[in-house]
């Protein structure tokens, strides 16, 4: 969620609890993928994720008509998602706050 479209605030805050909606379901792909997989949910890519599942809309779109298939999909999903790691990153407690001082240049 980078920037709010939205002018009203009854539309912004849509906008929000979609966003958040969107997070938790992620999320929750990411949950399913780690325990199907028997590894910790904080190790697999949540941009990877993201990416994993826009690759796989056109396909089920197209064929995720059919129950079975539409499982046997989802599925595939998770094992998709499972791949993507991250590495291991030690000290990383707080990773989005920034040192005193730290400037950040864009160029």
């Amino acid at each position: 969620m980078e920037i709010l479209r939205c002018k009203t605030p009854e539309l912004v805050r849509k906008e929000i609890w979609t966003h958040i909606l969107a997070y938790n379901l992620i999320r929750t792909v990411i949950a399913q993928a780690a325990s199907k997989h028997g590894i910790e949910p904080r190790t697999v890519s949540f941009k990877g994720a993201i990416q994993t599942l826009e690759a796989f809309q056109p396909v089920v779109a197209v064929l995720g008509r059919p129950l079975t298939r539409r499982h046997h999909l989802y599925e595939q999903r998770l094992d998709a998602v499972a791949t993507h790691r991250v590495a291991h990153r030690p000290d990383r407690f707080e990773p989005r706050r920034k040192n005193e001082g730290q400037t950040t240049t864009h160029g």
